[in-house]
């Protein structure tokens, strides 16, 4: 059973942390180069994925050495962590926006954003944050999350039990989910969770029962030619459709092949049929192309954003509010291009900043002495 950490997995995902960070920010110069400019999926995908993969590596080495409830109570105690941590960035994205706002005053931010509800009835809006109802822009993703962990331990029983049984319920419940397009109420009355569960388990599940098989030294998509050449097939024809529309958007004169025909097998809220297939015949390519013992990995741009990638929670929650910022300078104010570069690079410093701190943290306290606290005697 192999216990040596992959690599690949914290680079791509704090890979996904920068992406996410470009494509928040609205007519994103940079943002025309990442994963969404030439594929159906973008870094969400990505996230969702690697969780996955991670979770099910976590938790089942936590089911080897202390068995299957030790390992749930491990899961829920994490799932507490995420929802507080959510809570708190909800908080200081409120103050952020609200601050800012009564600056402004542009109602046409109050809509982009969704904050309008809390602004006029904060009472409301703060206890459907607490059941995750209240899902502000960028603020859809932990509860998303937490949503997937929390029926996760049943899920990770069974594909250590059967690969085949578990991705079959999973797919079936995918399907379900896409045909009834069922709805998961949130607020205001009338809207629904951007990420849908129900669909999004599939590529979680799927990042899962392929981080079990790691763990074991198997495969559960074997290395065939033929496969390879699906997948770069797949690749390819997808980022042709896609680029198409990206060069339509900026000269109008180039058609948009497809685009009203395949949007509703995109849609990102169900995870429709064409991103997953696009997803994962990419991130076959990328595990193909790049090994666990890869040379890039070793480069020390690559190690930084590795530790980004390692310290997932705090990168991500420091980019929320970091885009936030930069979306509503972006809409207010239309900077050139030359600015949206330099904030872009600003917030890529700030970013790899923090995990650098967060690494000196962790090296500081693991060599530390530990510190003996003697009990005041009573009188």
């Amino acid at each position: 059973m192999s216990s040596q950490r992959d690599l690949r997995l914290d680079f791509f995902r704090g890979i996904s942390l920068f992406m996410i960070f470009l494509d928040h920010i609205p007519d994103n110069f940079l943002a025309h180069f990442t994963l969404h400019s030439v594929g159906f999926n973008d870094a969400a995908e990505v996230f969702i994925f690697i969780s996955g993969y991670t979770a099910a590596e976590v938790y089942g080495r936590a089911i080897d050495h202390n068995g299957f409830w030790v390992a749930c109570a491990q899961i829920y105690r994490r799932i507490w962590q995420l929802y507080v941590a959510h809570l708190t960035l909800f908080m200081i994205y409120m103050a952020e926006v609200s601050f800012t706002l009564s600056r402004i005053n542009n109602p046409f931010l109050k809509q982009d954003l969704r904050v309008g509800s809390f602004l006029t009835e904060p009472h409301m809006a703060i206890v459907k944050a607490l059941i995750l109802e209240f899902q502000p822009v960028f603020l859809d993703i932990l509860p998303l999350y937490i949503s997937l962990l929390a029926l996760f331990p049943f899920f990770l029983w069974l594909v250590r039990k059967s690969y085949l049984w578990a991705m079959l319920v999973s797919l079936a419940i995918y399907i379900v989910a896409n045909v009834t397009q069922i709805d998961l109420p949130a607020y205001p009355e009338g809207n629904r969770w951007f990420f849908d569960p129900l669909a999004w388990q599939l590529l979680f599940g799927f990042g899962a029962a392929c981080g079990i098989a790691a763990m074991r030294g198997q495969e559960i998509v074997p290395e065939r030619h033929w496969i390879r050449e699906t997948c770069v097939t797949v690749a390819i024809i997808c980022a042709f459709i896609r680029l198409s529309w990206e060069f339509h958007a900026i000269w109008p004169s180039i058609p948009a092949i497809l685009n009203v025909t395949i949007w509703p097998w995109v849609d990102k809220t169900v995870l429709a049929p064409l991103r997953l297939v696009n997803f994962v015949a990419m991130a076959m390519l990328a595990a193909h192309w790049v090994t666990p013992k890869s040379s890039i990995l070793t480069h020390g741009w690559a190690k930084r954003i590795i530790v980004c990638g390692q310290n997932s929670l705090y990168v991500f929650a420091f980019s929320i509010l970091l885009s936030t910022m930069c979306r509503m300078v972006q809409l207010e104010f239309h900077p050139p291009i030359y600015a949206q570069v330099l904030y872009d690079i600003l917030g890529f410093l700030l970013m790899l900043g923090l995990g650098e701190l967060l690494m000196w943290y962790d090296q500081a306290t693991h060599h530390a002495k530990p510190i003996h606290v003697v009990a005041e005697a009573k009188p």
